[in-house]
């Protein structure tokens, strides 16, 4: 347990020092951060980026969207004036061209997620990636169909697995096996997961799970999971929205067949940017396997050639569809530099650490006030904790707002609160704390 290897206090000074000794603090000052003023819209709406007049807010939503860089406007500047000044000719001759502006991305990407290059590609959005995964890697038989998932997946995921299952000819109480946690717990057992999966491994076309599940920040043993799956001659995929940017990845040693994430949330690349897919290595040549088709995913040396058949680049690339918006991977880019320059080992031991203040801080509250569900283990979670109030939650999210606290509310009645490595401080977990104190103490 973290707080048997640091002895926390609950007192501000004790967060003061922590602060005053993380390396890792600097990075706030690399991002905007929304005030009370600005929120409520008390300020004016400026047209150039400045940190807005005021208390900055306790912003622990970076689970749902991260806060924007400031270098994300001037990246994205960049590519407005050679596009003013080149118009056509800036494929070739912007400063970053457009042509082979997501190669910018690759390694970085791949290191956030524990992948080689050749795995990993920015485009599309999780969703669409999600879809086109599954048109390669599910591929059901007569006596192997089921999609197995989380009963508390994402429903972008369990919309898709039942919609791809139609596909096929399947209903969804057909094909769709989902885990469920024990009664009277919220979390899935890893040897639950894996009595299933030897019990129905044969008849499991593919299992997708979300890395970390979105309600309970629960992180999965993904690679114990892949070795049962691939003992049983099932997929995998992971949805890593919640994992990406958050947890250590290694999916090219956890031999995953293939993952989706969204770049928006621990990734800072703006609401709605574009997505990152993987594909493992063995499967980079497969050229057989079935795939929607599209130019951008086409040989590089014959694209321009625009001949009828297609020719798939190797690996990940060749899974795209079209070209991609070059201010989105602006965006993207302006974010993945500084998780480069911070490492993402650093930003998990700070993330532990942080998650495991913050726990320990619910966990002094008056008995009863509060449920943390999320695992006390730091191997099962990310920076999410998920918490239950015996009062009512949304009226809990509003009373925070009022505070100055930015976290969010998911049904049936969980505020999920996320401090983010790059841009809180232990600070921010101390007087969120102290809020909250407040209320049970009334």
């Amino acid at each position: 347990m973290i707080s048997s290897i640091l002895k926390f206090e609950n007192s501000e000074a004790f967060a003061k020092q922590l602060d005053a000794d993380d390396e890792l603090a600097k990075f706030r000052q690399e991002f905007f951060m929304p005030t009370r003023e600005s929120i409520a819209m008390k300020i004016e709406r400026q047209s150039e980026p400045a940190q807005p007049p005021g208390e900055p807010c306790i912003y622990l939503a970076g689970n749902s969207l991260g806060l924007q860089p400031k270098s994300t406007r001037r990246y994205i500047d960049e590519e407005l004036v050679d596009w003013a000044n080149l118009g056509v000719e800036g494929h070739w001759n912007a400063r970053h061209p457009w042509l082979p502006y997501h190669e910018f991305l690759t390694e970085m990407s791949a290191r956030i997620v524990g992948a080689k290059p050749l795995e990993v590609v920015v485009m599309n959005t999780l969703t669409v990636n999600l879809h086109l995964m599954m048109v390669s890697f599910y591929r059901p038989t007569k006596e192997r169909y089921k999609i197995l998932i989380e009963s508390g997946a994402f429903p972008s995921d369990q919309y898709a697995v039942a919609s791809q299952a139609a596909l096929h000819g399947y209903k969804r109480n057909e094909a769709v096996l989902e885990l469920t946690p024990r009664a009277g717990e919220d979390i899935l057992r890893t040897e639950d997961i894996l009595n299933t999966i030897e019990r129905q491994g044969d008849r499991i076309a593919l299992i997708l799970l979300g890395n970390v599940n979105y309600l309970t920040g629960q992180a999965f043993n993904v690679q114990a999971i892949v070795e049962k799956a691939h003992e049983k001659g099932c997929s995998v995929g992971l949805n890593l929205a919640h994992g990406a940017g958050n947890l250590l990845l290694q999916l090219h040693d956890w031999n995953v067949d293939f993952a989706v994430w969204c770049n928006y949330k621990y990734l800072n690349s703006g609401p709605g940017s574009l997505a990152g897919c993987f594909v493992h290595e063995r499967h980079a040549r497969e050229f057989d396997l079935p795939r929607l088709a599209g130019w951008w995913g086409h040989n590089k040396e014959t694209r321009f050639k625009m001949g009828p058949d297609f020719d798939p680049l190797p690996g990940a690339e060749g899974w795209q569809l079209s070209n991609p918006p070059i201010f989105q991977l602006a965006a993207l880019r302006a974010s993945l530099e500084l998780f480069d320059r911070a490492g993402m080992k650093n930003l998990r031991n700070k993330g532990d650490l942080f998650t495991g203040y913050l726990e320990f801080l619910l966990n002094d509250m008056p008995g009863g006030f509060l449920k943390i569900i999320t695992p006390s283990d730091p191997a099962e979670r990310g920076s999410q904790l998920s918490i239950r109030f015996s009062s009512n939650p949304k009226q809990m999210l509003e009373a925070f707002k009022e505070e100055g606290v930015i976290c969010d509310f998911r049904e049936p009645d969980i505020i999920r609160a996320t401090p983010i490595p790059l841009y809180n401080s232990f600070l921010d977990v101390y007087r969120f704390a102290a809020i909250i104190r407040r209320f049970a103490t009334k």
